[in-house]
């Protein structure tokens, strides 16, 4: 029998949202052990979080560099941190974790620039070491499904791409000064150069790119803030060539009133549309050319990827914790072959990587580019993604 393999966590301390979905996520397929974190950057803070979680009072650190190099000293330290923290720590965190010889599980965005995520991608692949990163979407049973049908050719040569993610969150008004909203989000040094762009925005292009298996080759955004006193943008627009002909529109927004975590993504091919809503996540609807339009539920369509994807019988709902844990689960069987010296199992290969941190980051830099020309047409460089 296999054992856990120890985790530690840097960020995620009491009162923190995503810290807590990382370790549900972790829990669920039972492959992880949470032995060590540092939660908090306050000593006393860092100790209750952590003893909280039932972590030894000596594993709970308040400087994540002395947690890196204490635990790659230990015969029993951990072998993954999932990193949970602001934006603007990714790097400095993945950096300290990967020159210690341990693996990296990572909240998006990657980095909060582009030279930042290509390091990253250069130390990790330098010690080989798996960087997974959490574009949580990618899990879900039926995106992996509509990702096959894809490839089998199920939908013909693509021809539109329409991927959205809206929120409300944001919408509100906020004091004069522009940086008091409750949390980091609005704060440049913090949340990096883009607001909504790198929150939700990279995450609907890694969904598209994901799905569709194409790069768009050109760009034309347009960043708004709606909201005054607001520093960064709360509203992303974009329109997207892709080499063969194909064209997309990105819209990603935390002002939306009215939404509340919508995740859309429709393909239209020359012979079938695919049209997936993450909100009511276990139906992928497709429709023929001329032909009516398909339900497909998970525990119903027959992939591999699919069946990997899927923990319950059909009807049984699978949702957000589910898509976030087979990230974990693929990390776990990634980083099992990487120990034993094998190749990462086919069936892990879906998981996103610093490779889609490094594109994602590459994205949001041409998105920046663009609306500081005025919204003109500009090149997506992806040399080195």
């Amino acid at each position: 029998m296999q054992r856990r393999i120890r985790l530690g966590m840097v960020g995620g301390g009491q009162g923190a949202f995503i810290g807590a979905v990382h370790r549900i996520a972790a829990r669920i397929d039972d492959q992880y052990e949470l032995v060590a974190g540092a939660l908090s950057s306050d000593a006393a803070r860092a100790l209750d979080s952590g003893q909280a979680l039932h972590l030894a009072p000596e594993r709970c650190y308040s400087d994540y560099r002395a947690m890196a190099q204490a635990e790659a000293a230990r015969a029993d330290g951990i072998e993954a941190v999932a990193i949970v923290t602001p934006n603007h720590l990714h790097a400095p965190v993945a950096t300290a974790f990967l020159e210690a010889g341990i693996h990296v599980i990572c909240d998006k965005p990657l980095a909060i620039s582009l030279d930042e995520g290509k390091a990253l991608a250069a130390l990790a692949q330098r010690k080989n070491l798996l960087f997974a990163l959490t574009h949580t979407y990618s899990g879900y049973p039926l995106l992996r499904h509509a990702k096959a049908m894809v490839e089998a050719g199920e939908i013909g040569e693509l021809r539109l791409v329409q991927v959205e993610y809206s929120q409300d969150w944001l919408a509100g008004a906020i004091a004069a000064g522009g940086m008091a909203e409750g949390n980091w989000h609005n704060d440049p040094a913090k949340a990096g150069p883009g607001g909504t762009l790198l929150d939700v925005g990279v995450h609907a292009y890694h969904l598209a790119q994901f799905v569709s298996g194409q790069t768009p080759e050109q760009l034309l955004a347009e960043l708004s803030t709606f909201v005054p006193n607001r520093t960064l943008d709360d509203h992303v627009q974009v329109m997207l060539r892709y080499a063969n002909g194909a064209k997309g529109t990105l819209w990603a927004s935390q002002v939306a009133t009215g939404c509340e975590n919508t995740v859309r993504l429709r393909l239209f091919g020359s012979k079938a549309q695919l049209d997936f809503d993450q909100e009511q996540p276990n139906a992928l609807w497709f429709t023929p050319q001329g032909g009516n339009r398909q339900l497909l539920r998970p525990g119903r369509v027959d992939s591999a990827a699919a069946r990997h994807a899927t923990r319950v019988p059909a009807g049984h709902p699978e949702g957000y914790l589910e898509a976030f844990a087979q990230l974990y689960l693929d990390a776990a069987l990634s980083i099992r072959a990487l120990q034993a010296g094998e190749a990462i199992p086919d069936a892990a290969r879906s998981l996103p990587t610093v490779t889609d941190g490094v594109a994602g980051l590459a994205f949001a830099e041409a998105v920046l580019r663009s609306h500081a020309a005025g919204a003109q047409w500009t090149t997506l460089d992806v040399r080195g993604c």
